[in-house]
Parts: C-alpha cells; sequence; structure tokens
C-alpha cells in the first residue's frame, strides 16, 4: 500500500487590515505544525498548511490592490462580519485560529468562539499578536488579547513586559509565546547600489498633523536637492481613499502636490521588502520598516527632528544606536545599530548575516506549544478571557456590542446576516457608505478641527 499522506494543517485567520493580514498570515505559516513554510513553497505545496482567510468588514478592509501588494495567498480568501465568521468557525473544523485584530476584535472573538464551541469535544488553538512595534496601549491592548491560547511576542524585550503586565493584575501569563517578526527575511545589505538610494518609510498616523507632515516632506526634498546623485524615494502604505492599519488623514499625495520635488525624487509603493532590496539608507519616524532594514543589516534612521516621543512611538527606539535629525543625514551620517539593543528585538540575533539561523529557529516555541495543546487528551479547556461581564460589566459589553455580539458572546438581534451572500443593493450601499467614511475622515474632520483652533 502507498504511504498515507499527512493530513495537512487547517488555518483560518482573520485580519482586519492589509498589514495584519500581512502579519496574520505570514506568522500562521511559520507556526504551524508540521512542515515549515519554506516546505510549503516548494513544488510539494500539498505539504504545508490549508489556508483560510477571512478579512472583517469595516472600514480598513482591504482592496485587492493591497492584497496584491502585500503578496500573500491563501487557498480561500473572502470578507465577513464578525457574526459571520463565528458561523464559519462552527461549519468548518479547524486546527488552528489566528486573531490579527485590534484588541477590542480580539476580544470580541475571544468571547463569540467561546459560545459557540460550547459543547464541542474538540476545538482549534487560538492565537493572537501585534504586527509590530508595541508602543501604545500597552496594557489595554493586552488584556483585550487575554484568553488566547497563544498570546505571541515579537521580540524578548516584549515577551517580558507582556508576561509584567499579565501579572501584575493577575492574569495567566502562561500564553505569552516569544516569536519575532513574520516577515523579516531578504538578502542582506551588501553595498552601495548605483544610484544611491534613501527611502523615507512614511505612516499613516505618525505625525497625525499637517504641520508636521509637511516639515517631513520639505525635508525628504531638501535632501533630494542637496544630493542629486542620490534617488530618494518616499515610502507609502496606501493610495488616497484607501485605509490601511491606521487611519490617514493627510496623504502625502496631497502635501507633495504643493511642492516642487526635483527628478530625483518619486513616491513608491509596492512590497516593502522590494523596495529595501535596493535601499541603501532608510529613513522613518517609527515604522516597523525600521526593523526589517535592521534584519538586513541596511544602515537605518530613526528620525529625532520632531523630538523624541511616545506620542511617534520613536521613543521605542532609545538605546538603539539609529536615532539621528536630517541635519545629520543632509551632512553624510550613517548610523551603527547597537547590536545588544537589536538582539533584544528579535532582529538578526546572534545569526548569519542573512538572518537565516536563529531567525528561522524563533518560531520553534509557538509550533511545539501548538502541537502539543492539538494532542492534548480531551481536548482544549473553554476560553478565559481576563475581561468578563463580572470583572468589566462598564467595559465588556460595549466592545462586544460594536461586533453586534452580546455580553455572553451570542449575536445581538438585528445582527447581519450571516446566511447569504450580500446582493447587488447592499452591496452598492456598503461601498457609497465606506465612500462618505472615508470623505469625512480625510476631507471634513480636518476642517472641522481647523475651525476649533480658531
Amino acid at each position: 500500500m502507498p504511504p498515507s499522506t499527512p493530513k495537512p494543517t487547517r488555518i483560518a485567520v482573520l485580519a482586519d487590515s492589509d498589514t495584519r493580514w500581512k502579519w496574520g498570515a505570514l506568522t500562521a505559516a511559520r507556526i504551524a505544525p508540521g512542515p515549515s513554510m519554506e516546505a510549503a513553497t516548494r513544488e510539494d505545496a500539498q505539504a504545508g498548511p490549508e489556508l483560510s482567510g477571512f478579512l472583517l468588514r469595516g472600514r480598513a478592509t482591504p482592496t485587492a490592490r493591497q492584497l496584491a501588494e502585500v503578496g500573500v495567498t491563501a487557498d480561500s480568501l473572502r470578507e465577513v462580519t464578525a457574526v459571520e465568521f463565528l458561523r464559519a468557525m462552527t461549519e468548518e473544523p479547524y486546527d488552528l485560529v489566528v486573531l490579527a485584530l485590534v484588541g477590542g476584535g480580539v476580544q470580541a472573538m475571544l468571547h463569540g468562539l467561546k459560545r459557540v464551541w460550547e459543547g464541542h469535544p474538540k476545538r482549534p488553538v487560538v492565537v493572537t499578536g501585534y504586527v509590530g512595534v508595541v508602543y501604545e496601549k500597552l496594557a489595554d491592548g493586552l488584556l483585550l488579547r487575554h484568553g488566547a491560547d497563544l498570546v505571541l511576542a515579537n521580540s524578548r524585550q516584549d515577551a517580558e513586559r507582556f508576561r509584567a503586565v499579565y501579572e501584575g493584575v493577575g492574569a495567566d501569563a502562561s500564553a505569552v509565546t516569544e516569536v519575532a517578526l513574520p516577515f523579516l527575511g531578504g538578502a542582506s545589505y551588501a553595498g552601495e547600489h548605483d544610484p544611491y538610494t534613501v527611502v523615507f518609510a512614511a505612516q499613516p498616523s505618525v505625525p497625525d498633523n499637517r504641520g508636521d507632515r509637511t516639515y517631513l516632506l520639505e525635508r525628504l526634498v531638501r535632501h533630494a536637492r542637496t544630493h542629486p546623485e542620490r534617488e530618494v524615494l518616499l515610502k507609502l502604505r496606501s493610495k488616497p481613499g484607501e485605509h490601511t492599519t491606521h487611519i490617514e488623514e493627510l496623504p502625502y499625495q496631497k502635501l507633495v502636490q504643493r511642492l516642487d520635488p526635483p527628478a530625483n525624487f518619486r513616491l513608491v509603493y509596492g512590497n516593502m521588502g522590494e523596495v529595501l532590496d535596493r535601499t541603501d539608507l532608510l529613513v522613518t519616524i517609527s515604522s516597523t520598516a525600521a526593523l526589517e532594514s535592521l534584519h538586513r543589516r541596511i544602515p537605518t534612521v530613526v528620525l529625532t527632528d520632531l523630538g523624541v516621543r511616545e506620542v511617534l512611538g520613536n521613543h521605542h527606539f532609545v538605546g538603539s544606536g539609529c536615532l539621528a535629525s536630517w541635519d545629520q543625514l543632509d551632512a553624510g551620517h550613517r548610523p551603527a545599530p547597537d547590536p545588544q539593543w537589536v538582539a533584544r528585538q528579535g532582529v538578526a540575533a546572534g545569526g548569519p548575516p542573512s538572518g537565516a539561523g536563529s531567525y528561522a529557529a524563533a518560531f520553534d516555541t509557538a509550533r511545539e506549544r501548538i502541537t502539543k495543546l492539538l494532542a492534548q487528551p480531551g481536548g482544549l479547556p473553554p476560553l478565559t478571557p481576563y475581561y468578563t461581564p463580572e470583572t468589566a460589566p462598564g467595559y465588556l459589553p460595549g466592545i462586544l456590542a460594536r461586533h453586534h455580539l452580546g455580553p455572553d458572546g451570542s449575536p445581538l438581534p438585528g445582527a447581519p446576516a450571516a446566511d447569504r451572500e450580500p446582493g447587488p443593493v447592499r452591496q452598492i450601499v456598503r461601498r457609497a457608505a465606506r465612500g462618505a467614511y472615508r470623505h469625512g475622515v480625510q476631507r471634513v474632520a480636518p476642517v472641522i478641527r481647523r475651525m476649533g483652533e480658531l
């Protein structure tokens, strides 16, 4: 008899934005029991996990262009409401569920999943975490994620902070599991390109005001004029009208129209890894792109021009050796990252220049824990979030209601129908509503704020 083919691990990833879809799908592939993600990308793709993607309907639901730019594929991919996702979790058997959502979304799904899996002899392992650097709302975000079987920390430093928060409120911290950012990789920096290329990695929400964003743009354009022999690129996350993980009220595409940039200055989109392939100097305020760049040994600068402040997130890079200003960069400064700081961030820690050594093993612990949980006799116990109607009666109901769930995790009356695809009229109304929302965020809200400052 021919040998039996191992049953592929079935994974469901629920994401609410393009970047969280990228994090969730790549993380799922790296932590899935059985063959690694690398094995799954070879011709023997059947050996890899079976990935079902679910995109949570909302303001940041990624467009087809954004999904193509992320470059992560799935065996199936569809847009759902929270209630539709919960129903899908009862209709198909999964081994692993990855919640790549904001904290409130994770909390709502934990309560909803606890309800729909009541009485089931076996349930999937539930995993959640963060898409990048955690520099704000640490306690709030962590407690909203508590209850998952694994709460992933992208570095040793984050793992220590996460455990301290959970233990500090008397919550079980055993779910915290150290991994690394799943999208690190690519060729190590091998020397200057021709032309020398400077990339500014923009962020949708940092900084959040016109004056600061205009300043950064003007300095980038000035750098291009000061160094006409260099190529200066402004790497953008989304096009006007699209949303990503954070709301962008003042797109750089609109601000640059008031300037007259030189020929060696360009706006670019696309996969960050592909842009880094031609980068000689990566500049940002606090983007996770800085960690991708450091992992590849590319000279990386975190700007201090607007101060080193928690609201900007660049305080996370204190001690990194990467903090510098545009004046220093214009004068030719090249930063030297501190190796101990870099190692604590889970970036190319102790491995060869490509980061293929210890980085490849960074997900072993999570994979082993998931394997043991799936093999646990009698299945897994019910999910037990820290927040309950008893511990947070003034907070939890509102979080659940935003996803049309009641205090017990069951759908509220009038929740969106989960038994059919939206008809043409519903699709038109939904598109119109999204357009109105985006117009309000990008056009009306800034005007109201300016009027309020008069």
